[in-house]
């Protein structure tokens, strides 16, 4: 219902989350003081025929507003008492919608958990807390021996503090439920703790380069700067980021410890609640809605210390700011790829100089763009070139496979190697990056492949389960028994997954125990946590998984790597490829060796003399990354060249095209020469999901120069024709060309 003008003074910018690039006006009713709304508050404002929860941007004077006062709908309701964003969280997101030009209403909505999307309260029922009984005191973790979860948990209270929330112990719902049965721990009042946090217990004594890469971040307290931890797998990056946190907690400060993958947060959550004594929280998709408002209001409000997650955790508000840090800094993951496009690693770093406190960035394989950032003295590099302790560096070996026999992708060789391995007691692990039985069924009469009807991809044998599947889209069906082409040809499996070379693994080495550790076998709640508890009590022998094993896991026992199939990331459209593999080379291998036992890491390969390989093995990981950016620098390709990628799809192949040829004929009015315009071009998977998928690139040597063409052209994307006709995004410093 429209308003009367004369009674309207105020009205609210609000930003809503819609895919459209404005703040939409609305009016305050007379009885909300303006005074009592501020910015960073949320309401639930008509839009439509529906009420959506947005945020407030400014309260402004009637007279400031474009919209015919007549037509100002009121907001129906205001949802919290004081601003759930502070001005600096405002200002980081104002920034990141300006910079991956994105529109607002989406960007802010990033910020907040999916109940206060919702409208929900931003309040939770006060945790439960447990502490140890005096039984749970005198008990030995050893007389648990049959159940890891239950003797991990009870040396978690053992260790930790004094009392432990039920939000904390999410992960541990049944081994908490057995603890309380056998009276091993017992409801507690809530721990009360001094702001200045409780430090580390347990701290290992530094060497020389931990010890400097400590004191100078920590010298940096208190101040803006960015740091790169380059350390060698198994140097102690770990031991570094727990003794700075330890003096951040001192001065009671907060620190967010960003992970690429949910996959190694319970293993570093369990170290860092056994080293402080402090309130420890995680933020990743697995928690359920309330246990991740729990979460976020606890950093907001200062209740929790630290907080361990994924990207999504970037932009949670903390009251006490002290320390950024980014484990695994040059992983993909840290790039969000659909929707609100942005680089938690490059969003950290504004958000750390908005705050102005020091970034850690860390890595055994730092990314190309942060060397050069180093180069250009933007970070600090700060290095550990040796493994901690008495570990040695690994022992690597090319194995030439050519012409030789293979058992479902392993060679004599290296099939003689693990027994050897093995018979010594330690574990093996083995490293291939394709799920699933097979890639493709093939017919040996007709040639029939199993393509997948809306993909341009082959669909996935996965035999267990007796489906096809395509890991694109999802679609699946039914293993054929005959051939859907010609009926009477016989259906053979091409190719190697993780799934068949499980059933080979058992045919040749009976006995000995096997752990398939990719995304089909993890995907039951606490199975992965199962799995590494059985690697790291010894019940495994030969551990075998796709990425989800290259880093951050420390299994002492392993001794013997072997990558089973390299050559398929040596030949890629991808400039990046050469990068990406050598990262995953030195990822997986630095799971060999890690504690007194010297490790072995073979790669089978068909390419022995191929450059990337000689000189990574022969010189490291530094050398082939000054190679690779000289590379980079000859070629004009990031990050001595700066990009941006539009993508488009429909489901036909003509509208795309049209799209994003109107979008070169827009662009080129407005560009001045100073950006390169590539394409369009069909993607490399033209077809996925039964879309069409095409994309043009942006290329210009100076940032300013590509953004300032995006600022003028952006905005008019939406008077082309053809744009509503398509599914378009823009991805700004792109790390795939998918």
């Amino acid at each position: 219902m429209a308003n009367c003008s004369s009674s309207i003074q105020f009205i609210l910018r609000i930003a809503i989350p819609v895919p459209l690039p404005r703040l939409f006006d609305y009016s305050l009713p007379e009885q909300h003081d303006p005074r009592s709304i501020r910015p960073g508050m949320r309401v639930s404002v008509p839009f439509g025929k529906r009420m959506k929860t947005g945020v407030v941007v400014q309260v402004a004077d009637l007279d400031d507003s474009t919209t015919d006062p007549d037509k100002l709908k009121p907001i129906e309701r205001i949802l919290d008492s004081e601003p759930l964003l502070s001005a600096r969280d405002l200002q980081l997101l104002h920034w990141a919608a300006r910079y991956y030009h994105h529109p607002l209403g989406e960007v802010l909505a990033t910020a907040f958990p999916v109940a206060l999307r919702q409208g929900k309260a931003a309040s939770v029922q006060e945790d439960c807390y447990y502490s140890l009984s005096e039984q749970g005191q005198r008990a030995s973790p050893a007389q648990l021996q049959r159940s890891g979860r239950q003797q991990a948990l009870l040396t978690l209270f053992q260790t930790g503090p004094y009392a432990i929330a039920s939000t904390e112990l999410s992960q541990h719902k049944a081994a908490l439920k057995a603890l309380l049965a056998k009276g091993l721990i017992q409801p507690s009042p809530r721990q009360e703790t001094d702001r200045a946090w409780a430090g580390q217990a347990d701290a290992l004594q530094p060497n020389p380069q931990q010890r400097h890469a400590i004191d100078t971040v920590i010298a940096g307290l208190g101040q803006f700067s960015v740091s790169l931890l380059q350390g060698v797998t198994g140097s102690g990056k770990t031991e570094v980021y727990m003794q700075i946190i330890a003096e951040t907690l001192s001065r009671g400060l907060q620190t967010l410890v960003l992970l690429p993958e949910i996959t190694l947060t319970p293993q570093l959550e369990q170290r860092f609640r056994q080293r402080f004594s402090a309130p420890i929280v995680c933020f990743h998709s697995k928690l359920n809605d309330t246990q991740r408002l729990k979460t976020w209001l606890g950093m907001r409000q200062g209740h929790a210390a630290i907080m361990l997650g994924t990207r999504s955790a970037l932009f949670t508000p903390l009251q006490k700011p002290g320390l950024i840090i980014l484990d695994e800094e040059h992983d993909s993951s840290f790039k969000q790829q659909e929707g609100f496009r942005f680089s938690a690693r490059d969003v950290a770093i504004a958000r750390g100089k908005i705050l102005n406190i020091p970034v850690l960035l860390g890595s055994a394989t730092p990314s190309l763009e942060s060397l050069y950032n180093v180069v250009r003295h933007r970070y600090r590099l700060l290095q550990l070139s040796s493994r901690a302790g008495d570990a040695a560096d690994p022992l690597f070996q090319l194995l030439d496979i050519r012409n030789k026999p293979l058992r479902a992708g392993l060679s004599d060789a290296l099939i003689s190697t693990m027994h050897a391995t093995l018979d010594q007691g330690r574990q093996v692990l083995l490293f291939l990056n394709r799920r699933g039985f097979a890639p493709v069924q093939i017919c040996h009469a007709c040639g029939w492949v199993s393509r997948c009807a809306r993909c341009d991809a082959n669909m996935v044998i996965h035999a267990g389960e007796h489906r096809l599947r395509c890991h694109h889209c999802g679609s699946e069906q039914g293993l054929p028994k005959v051939c859907p082409a010609c009926k009477t040809g016989e259906l053979q499996a091409l190719g190697l997954g993780t799934e068949r070379i499980e059933l080979t693994l058992a045919e040749l080495f009976p006995g000995k125990t096997i752990v398939r550790l990719d995304k089909d076998t993890t995907q039951r709640k606490g199975s992965l946590e199962a799995y590494l508890e059985q690697i790291h009590s010894g019940r495994a022998d030969i551990i075998l998984g796709t990425q989800m094993l290259a880093k951050g896991h420390h299994f002492p026992e392993v001794t013997l790597v072997a990558i089973l199939d390299i050559d398929s990331g040596l030949f890629s459209v991808d400039f990046r490829a050469g990068e990406k593999l050598a990262q995953m080379i030195v990822q997986v291998a630095g799971r060999a060796g890690r504690a007194d036992k010297r490790g072995k890491v073979v790669l089978q390969t068909r390419q022995p003399e191929h450059t990337l390989l000689t000189t990574l093995i022969d010189k490291g990981y530094q050398a082939f990354a000054e190679a690779a950016l000289t590379e980079r620098r000859q070629a004009g390709l990031p990050p001595y060249s700066h990009q941006a990628l539009f993508r488009a799809h429909a489901n036909n192949a003509q509208l795309p095209q049209e799209f994003l040829s109107a979008l070169v004929d827009l662009i080129r009015t407005l560009n001045g020469g100073k950006t390169r315009v590539l394409g369009p071009v069909a993607a490399p998977m033209t077809r996925r999901a039964g879309q069409f998928r095409f994309q043009l690139l942006l290329q210009s040597p100076q940032r300013k120069d590509l953004h300032r063409l995006l600022d003028e052209a952006v905005p008019q994307i939406s008077r082309l024709k053809l744009a509503a006709k398509v599914r378009w995004s823009l991805d700004v410093d792109p790390v795939d060309l998918y």
